[in-house]
């Protein structure tokens, strides 16, 4: 049987790592805020959207793509309405070059959603 480890204390003061900042005034330094609101991004501002069926270099799997968001949208929007798509159709997909990927085909579902978003959606029927 082999000898036990020798253990470090992690719970002990830990000597060097805050020598350099020891010999810091904090005297004549300004008060910080007492805490940062997070302001949320503006919501979706609709636009036209284009539904894509797309089955080429998948193996023969059926992705629908939502494509044709404005400059409007914001990256953090788009990831947002794409995580709702996802839980609604039950399936997954990311997001590609500012177009969401879908797996399976959820054409009519997808098209219900974005119009009651407010979108005018194009393409697949």
């Amino acid at each position: 049987m082999s000898a036990p480890k020798k253990r470090i204390p992690t719970s002990g003061p830990q000597l060097g790592l805050n020598a350099a900042f020891a010999g810091l005034q904090l005297d004549g330094l300004p008060q910080g805020e007492e805490s940062l609101e997070v302001v949320p991004s503006k919501a979706l501002r609709p636009g036209r959207i284009v539904l894509r069926r797309e089955t080429a270099h998948r193996g023969g799997k059926t992705v629908l793509v939502v494509d044709g968001f404005g400059e409007q949208h914001a990256s953090a929007d788009i990831e947002a309405l794409a995580k709702r798509l996802r839980a609604a159709c039950g399936c997954g997909g990311t997001v590609r070059e500012r177009a969401v990927e879908l797996q399976g085909d959820f054409s009519g579902k997808v098209r219900q959603l974005l119009e009651a978003e407010g979108f005018s959606v194009a393409g697949v029927r």
